[in-house]
Parts: C-alpha cells; structure tokens; sequence
C-alpha cells in the first residue's frame, strides 16, 4: 500500500462531488487513504474594515467548509480523512500536491473565495504541482482507453509512466497519440517535404519510444496513433471515447515563458473525460 493519499478540493459545487467520487475511486484503485481538503482565503480587516468582521467571517467561512467536507464524505461513502485549509485554493492544494499521490478537482467550481476554477485553479496546479494532477470533467467513459500525448519532449516520459500505470490499475487498453503537426518546418521547403517519409519515421520513433514501457507491462494492451494534425485537436476529438487523458505539462518548442504548454492547456480546458496532467 502507498501511504501517500490522493487528495480531492472540495468547494461546495456539484462539479467538486464529481471530483471526490473520482479520487475515491481511484484511491481505492491504488490500495491509498484518500483525503478531501477545502481552501478557505483570509479576509483581512482591511478588505472588511472591522477586524471583529474579520474573524466572524473566517469563522463562517471555515463552518460552512466543514459542511462542504461531511456532504462530499457522504457522497463517496467513505470515511476518508477530512481537513480546512486556511488559503487560496491554488496555495493549499500545491502544498497538499508536495505528500500527495495525486490531486483531483473539479472542471468548474463556485469562484469567489477559496473556489476552484479549471481557469486560474487548475492551470495554475498543474503548472506548479509537485504531483500528478486529475481535471475531473464530468465524464468517463467505463470501457473507454486511457489516452496519452507523447510529443517527443522530456516531459512526454513521466505522462507515459502515468499513463500504463492508470491503464493496468483499470485493466483497459492505453492509445499512444502523437501528433506531429506543429514540427518545426522551414515554410520555404514545406511543398518538397515527402509526407510519407516523415509518417514513417514518426512511426517509427513512436514505436521505439513505447517498446520499452511494452516490455514493463506486457499486460497492457497498447494501440498507437500517429497522424499529421494539431495535437490538441487529436487529443480532444480521442477524449470522447476515453476514460482518461494523460499529457505532460509542457511539450517540445513551448515558449520557455509557458509554464504549462499550449497543447495541456487545451486539453484540460476542452476535453470530453478526466485529464491528468503529469509535470516532469
């Protein structure tokens, strides 16, 4: 058994159960303890101009957390562990990430203080998080693969080690995707590049990249896809028939100044089922 918990941010919003069922599911999956957490932000006397205000409101804020917590305790009926944490959801829950398996949240949230938003929140998790982090969207195909986007880049390599895992946990087949579209191509020479030729090495670079992993887990049934298109849209068109989507968190000839790249940014916001971002 590892120790180490999934955790789910609960915010009080139906799309936020959604997330807990899922985290409660997988912890099972992973023999884990789960745990639900929900951010409370601190007004200040400041913003509020009376500090008695002030500490009615935490008080309010952090009882009405509590609640949010039994009613997602209900839900997945469980008894996991419990706990209110004093500020933004994004500050709490990249702490939680630093002990967690992985951390899941919902795809929209309530906003407003301590809400999740798959805006602001869960870009800015998956960009910073010091583990694996699950975009609950709503949907998940029970039969459906477990996708992975694998671009060549560094950060391709933890996403696939995700993604057999989460494919040999679920006993479901895992889809290698790469799409090489976005190569680096001088437009001058564009008309003369053979097509057919860099298909075939792209073939085969996908190939030698998966061979590998294969031979850790023979058991997983893998199915590859390899196409000249934009790999967001590949990614998402996939997300319709799967039970997960799993990317890096940043791909090959990101701008350095992204801190999560333009293909998972996406993705997380666009899919059609789960997706885990996985950071290098």
């Amino acid at each position: 058994m590892n120790e180490r918990a999934v955790v789910a941010g609960v915010d009080g919003s139906e799309s936020a159960l959604r997330a807990a069922r899922w985290a409660a599911r997988e912890a099972q999956r992973r023999h884990a303890p789960l745990r639900l957490v929900a951010a409370v932000g601190q007004a200040t006397a400041m913003q509020l101009g009376d500090p008695w205000m002030t500490a009615g409101l935490r008080e309010m804020l952090h009882r009405q957390a509590r609640e949010y917590l039994a009613a997602a305790a209900w839900v997945v009926d469980a008894m996991p562990e419990q706990d209110v944490l004093d500020g933004s959801a994004i500050h709490c829950l990249e702490k939680e990430s630093r002990s967690a398996q992985l951390v899941v949240i919902g795809g929209r949230g309530l906003g407003g203080i301590g809400g999740l938003l798959v805006g602001s929140v869960a870009v800015a998790l998956a960009a910073h998080g010091a583990c694996p982090v699950v975009v609950d969207r709503g949907r998940a195909g029970a039969d459906g693969p477990v996708v992975v986007g694998i671009d060549g880049s560094p950060s391709s390599e933890p996403a696939l080690a995700f993604a057999f895992e989460a494919a040999a946990l679920r006993r479901a087949p895992l889809l290698a995707v790469h799409a090489w579209w976005d190569l680096l191509i001088d437009p001058v020479t564009l008309p003369s590049v053979d097509w057919e030729a860099v298909a075939q090495s792209e073939q085969l670079a996908l190939a030698e990249r998966l061979a590998g992993w294969q031979e850790k887990c023979p058991d997983v049934e893998v199915d590859r896809l390899v196409v000249r298109h934009r790999p967001a849209g590949v990614l998402v068109e996939q997300s319709k028939r799967a039970q997960l989507v799993v990317v890096g968190s940043r791909g090959r000839g990101e701008v350095s100044s992204l801190v999560l790249g333009s293909v998972s940014h996406a993705v997380l916001h666009r899919a059609d089922c789960p997706v885990v971002v996985v950071r290098g």
